[in-house]
């Protein structure tokens, strides 16, 4: 795929599934590749969730760099630093009531996808349909019957089942990101509290992030089921 039919893709998706807000194009820079000179940086830091759902409404694009990510656990999830010895035990959610044992606590957090700490320098973040870089991920949050007609179009082509994984638990960045970066596969996600806090997803919206190699079959099928 060129860019080009990338961005012809994501002006379909939301075509074709009346999306409200654009997929999110997400793409991890290696700590071997330059950053795309043609992409400028971040002016302000924040948190990963609410970069997405700045780019999903405004259409704005951009790079980060770990300084300009105010979340740890997002930006250790994608790989640009490590993770706090407090998130990675699970000592903050058990501090936080989320667990009724430490080791409850920490069983979760070792099972949170975690692309490897320092392996990506940048990360850039546009809407589908204007992107100028290839992304690794795509994420759409939509409602739960958009997310079903984007599972239904996934498996049209070779069938099966969408496997997923979740917690509630580092929802946009991990699941979102993560998961279908490392694996390959589709990550469906019913978002967390800090992503429902902080980034505006509602609570009749889902997330979904998609390997970009799935894109073009995914593209295909909803043409074929839903035109």
């Amino acid at each position: 795929m060129e860019i080009e039919e990338v961005n012809e893709f994501g002006e379909e998706l939301i075509r074709i599934l009346n999306l409200e807000t654009s997929p999110v194009a997400v793409s991890l820079i290696p700590d071997t590749h330059e950053i795309p000179e043609e992409i400028e940086r971040l002016k302000e830091s924040t948190r990963h969730c609410q970069m997405i759902d700045e780019v999903r409404r405004k259409g704005t694009q951009f790079y980060t760099l770990v300084d300009d990510q105010k979340c740890n656990g997002g930006a250790a999830a994608m790989g640009l630093c490590e993770m706090s010895n407090a998130l990675a035990s699970g000592d903050l959610y058990y501090r936080l009531g989320r667990f009724s044992t430490l080791n409850a606590a920490r069983r979760t957090m070792q099972q949170v996808p975690t692309v490897p700490a320092g392996s990506i320098k940048a990360i850039v973040y546009a809407p589908l349909e204007k992107a100028k870089v290839m992304p690794d991920v795509v994420v759409i949050i939509a409602n739960p019957e958009q997310i079903m007609c984007i599972s239904q179009a996934l498996i049209r082509k070779y069938g099966g089942r969408v496997k997923t994984s979740f917690a509630g638990i580092q929802s946009l960045c991990a699941d979102g990101i993560a998961y279908p970066y490392l694996y390959g596969a589709p990550g469906v996600t019913v978002g967390c509290t800090g992503s429902r806090k902080h980034a505006g997803i509602q609570k009749s919206e889902m997330i979904i992030g998609i390997p970009i190699e799935q894109l073009e079959d995914l593209i295909e099928s909803a043409r074929e089921i839903f035109t």
